[in-house]
């Protein structure tokens, strides 16, 4: 019995070891710049993902094509949407929700329509989309139909100002293996690191994930300023002050009557 079960296994592994390595695909991505200056003139940005996808082995068989998703994500915080009521002839804030770790910036760019790439079970576990990205990250302990009014708000708001776009042609391939797409930052995007998810999917199935990372930052007079404000505050408004009383006496100097 022993010798048997050593031929067993013999016979299995020299089968494994004469299959060869297994077959996968994976990713390779970067971006076109690894810092973003925010300098006096700043008015946004425009980066560019490039990708790439790589075969382990030989060429694979797939009934369909690839498909690409790409995520950007930028500085997360909580944020709040308030609901407005009319009282009397005021405005006032009425029910909210909190939404906790929303990202600052947040961009989803694919190569075709997020319904058409995967399922929408793994489009909720991925967080594939505006709604399902929002929906992850607050508006419980309300009515279904509250909650869904809230989720709207927040994207609306985000999307008035170009912080959350969606593109669900943003991803283009310049060959069957290469790809690109465009990124664009706002000039209200937030300081901080970025994060760039290209996502591989093929049959409606996640194949490989590549990170790339790049970050907002100020430079020049601007980031000398920023750094005196957090760095010496005491002593930042010390000269602000001083400046605006100096502004004040030469304006009032200078425009004098007599």
């Amino acid at each position: 019995m022993t010798v048997r079960r050593w031929l067993g296994a013999a016979w299995l592994a020299g089968a494994l070891l004469a299959s060869g390595p297994a077959l996968a695909e994976r990713l390779i991505t970067s971006v076109s710049a690894s810092r973003v200056l925010i300098t006096s003139s700043y008015t946004g940005a425009e980066l560019v993902l490039f990708g790439a996808i790589e075969r382990d082995g030989v060429s694979i068989s797939r009934s369909g094509t690839y498909d690409i998703v790409v995520t950007v994500k930028g500085p997360a915080g909580l944020f709040t949407v308030r609901e407005k009521q009319r009282f009397g002839p005021f405005w006032v804030n009425a029910e909210q929700a909190k939404y906790a770790e929303v990202p600052g910036y947040f961009a989803m760019h694919s190569s075709r329509a997020l319904s058409e790439v995967t399922s929408e079970p793994l489009r909720e576990r991925f967080q594939l989309g505006l709604e399902q990205m929002v929906a992850a990250r607050g508006g419980a302990g309300q009515s279904p139909q509250r909650i869904q009014t809230f989720h709207e708000a927040l994207i609306r708001l985000k999307k008035d100002s170009r912080l959350f776009q969606a593109n669900d042609r943003g991803v283009v391939f310049l060959a069957p293996n290469l790809f690109r797409a465009a990124i664009s930052l706002p000039a209200t995007a937030p300081l901080g690191n970025y994060e760039a998810l290209a996502q591989l999917f093929a049959d409606g199935a996640l194949l490989a994930t590549e990170k790339s990372d790049f970050e907002v930052v100020k430079t020049g007079f601007e980031a000398r300023v920023a750094q005196a404000a957090f760095g010496q505050p005491f002593f930042y408004g010390v000269v602000t002050v001083l400046l605006a009383l100096g502004f004040g006496w030469l304006s009032h100097y200078a425009f004098r009557r007599d």
